[in-house]
């Protein structure tokens, strides 16, 4: 496997790892649709979180969370219309960011809740 899959690997892996910490359960990782993936479905309290995540080895080139395009983000909003539709759930839906910056000492998580939204992206 390429580096760079490797560590995006890694970094879903902390990323699920973390949402687990704060009470979330799993619902579904990498689940996919057409060309599209979400990485991490998790569910906690009446709320659905469809989580993108980002990892990279260094910010040279900025955060993580800033390579989430507004191609990205209309895409989440599909895919969980999609998502509820086919599992016909009615919890509420928020679109997370997970940040991994990976280093030689482990994982940097920044966790950016209610990142985008599809009001904001006038659907």
């Amino acid at each position: 496997m390429a580096e760079h899959n490797d560590t995006g690997k890694k970094g879903e892996e902390a990323a699920r790892r973390h949402l687990e910490e704060q009470g979330f359960a799993i619902m579904e990782t990498n689940w996919r649709r057409g060309k599209y993936e979400v990485d991490i479905i998790a569910y906690k309290e009446g709320l659905i979180v469809f989580a993108e995540v980002k990892t990279r080895s260094n910010v040279d080139y900025g955060q993580p969370e800033e390579f989430v395009t507004r191609d990205k983000q209309r895409a989440y909003i599909r895919m969980a219309n999609a998502y509820v539709i086919k599992h016909q759930r009615e919890e509420e839906v928020r679109f997370d960011i997970i940040s991994v910056v990976a280093s030689a000492e482990g994982y940097s998580i920044e966790h950016v809740e209610n990142a985008f939204s599809a009001v904001e992206l006038g659907r």
